[in-house]
């Protein structure tokens, strides 16, 4: 008589098992996976079958959880952790103000932090929030479009996760998390579009840089609708503005002695748009919209004010921002939840039909 064969052990990862690889392994988010393994202390409750496919998915990769750590970090503080990359950007203060907002009225506090766009001290922030338990983080910069540092990142938010903390990102991050989506593709498309219905042909982007997510996916909604319309984009007629007003200034004149039969420029972001309006004017002396039209993207309080004032896609910052904090206040989820807020189109004084 044969003696079976023994079924093969399941493969177990090298070093420390995660509570990210457990619920990999069991196909389910991290999340999920964490109440299964340490209980909920929300109104969520996970099934008995998906709890009985995480508890087999850690015990075929030894997984070990650290209970008194677990039961320490649910006594969590008051304290929401807001991550920026720019506390004097216009733009994170208006998404940090609605955050606050909704935090104030429920009691909770909020800790502003800035990483300056360096993707080491945003994994360090989230380490700090985590030793002081705070209750969640808001990830309110934009995304890094690098695999390393996703898996990093996820490492990082699934340790705090397991510790009972919340995490909702604003834009894509590459993680399971709640998020507020804005509308950057169809933004851009909003304002590529109305350029197009002025005339425009000829087209040029002022960019940012091309490693963070929301630049790519403002870049890829102005692209597609550019494409759909039958108008070429050559790659020389994207600039990259860097994301500060001295540095688009400097792009847009890169810009047109590249391509100098541009009549439209579709700028990432109001802070470059001003900067463009200032090159243009001051540097090359082309009037605008009489010579080129400029539409800018986030409708900065300021935007009204430039000379001329600026036609801009307006997304709801302070809303993204109170919609993160309510999010937090209607506790973690089974699985991740969205809440997709539009973008719309505000025409000014700087954008016309072609001469």
């Amino acid at each position: 008589m044969s003696t079976p064969t023994p079924e093969a052990p399941a493969t177990r990862p090298a070093g420390p098992v995660t509570l990210q690889q457990v619920a990999e392994r069991a196909g389910v988010s991290s999340a999920t996976a964490s109440r299964a393994l340490h209980g909920s202390n929300g109104t969520r409750i996970v099934g008995e079958e998906l709890r009985r496919r995480v508890l087999d998915a850690a015990r075929e990769l030894r997984y070990v959880s650290n209970a008194p750590a677990q039961a320490l970090a649910r006594s969590t503080t008051a304290v929401v952790g807001v991550v920026v990359h720019d506390v004097a950007d216009p733009y994170f203060a208006a998404i940090a103000a609605g955050a606050m907002g909704v935090a104030r009225e429920h009691g909770l506090l909020v800790m502003l932090a800035a990483t300056f766009r360096d993707p080491e001290l945003e994994l360090d922030y989230i380490a700090r929030l985590r030793a002081q338990r705070a209750r969640a983080i808001v990830l309110a910069g934009s995304g890094f479009a690098d695999r390393e540092f996703t898996r990093r990142l996820a490492v990082e938010v699934d340790a705090y996760r397991a510790d009972g903390g919340h995490v909702v990102s604003v834009g894509a991050h590459g993680i399971a998390a709640d998020t507020v989506r804005p509308g950057n593709r169809a933004g851009a498309a909003l304002a590529v579009r109305h350029l197009y219905e002025l005339g425009h042909r000829r087209f040029g982007i002022v960019s940012g840089p091309r490693a963070l997510t929301t630049v790519r996916d403002r870049l890829d909604g102005a692209r597609r609708q550019l494409r759909s319309l039958g108008v070429a984009l050559p790659p020389g007629q994207i600039v990259d503005g860097g994301f500060t007003r001295e540095d688009a200034r400097v792009a847009v004149r890169e810009l047109l002695a590249r391509a100098p039969e541009v009549t439209a420029i579709v700028v990432l972001n109001d802070v470059m748009a001003a900067g463009v309006l200032a090159g243009l004017r001051d540097d090359l002396g082309l009037r605008v919209p009489e010579r080129i039209s400029v539409v800018g993207f986030d409708d900065l309080p300021f935007a009204v004010d430039l000379h001329p004032a600026l036609s801009t896609v307006r997304l709801p910052l302070a809303e993204i921002g109170a919609g993160a904090m309510r999010m937090i206040l209607a506790g973690p989820a089974v699985e991740p939840r969205s809440l997709d807020l539009d973008a719309e189109l505000v025409v000014r004084s700087s954008s016309a039909g072609v001469a």
